[in-house]
């Protein structure tokens, strides 16, 4: 008799290729291209905070590299520090989404990509 094979999800790929995933958005963010005003800027200063955070902690790591033997100094690199950066890449990513929606809703010219410029008249 087989055992049933039962898949366990692993939190730790999940979280790692949510957090490299530029196209995830958050739980209830929606569409930056639908956003009213108000909620553009709600997001904007969620991805400002969430990339804040990101940018010291990769700052931290960097620190404590530093006074790691060259072996766990490059298991570092090579598992903990690419996660980090995705992620922050990600959410720079979101923010820029959403840094344009604000310059389009203040009278931004929307350009391809979803990226605006001040319109001049």
């Amino acid at each position: 008799m087989k055992r049933a094979q039962v898949k366990r999800s692993r939190p730790d790929i999940d979280a790692a290729v949510r957090g490299g995933d530029w196209t995830q958005a958050m739980d209830g963010e929606g569409v930056p291209s639908q956003a009213t005003m108000e909620q553009a800027l709600y997001w904007r200063q969620i991805y400002t905070e969430i990339l804040g955070m990101e940018e010291k902690v990769l700052k931290r790591i960097r620190q404590l590299m530093a006074t790691q033997s060259g072996t766990a100094r490059r298991e570092v690199e090579l598992t903990n520090v690419p996660v980090v950066v995705a992620q922050a890449e990600r959410f720079r990513q979101r923010l820029g989404y959403w840094e344009a929606r604000v310059r389009e809703l203040n009278g931004g010219v929307p350009l391809k990509r979803g990226r605006t410029v001040l319109a001049t008249t």
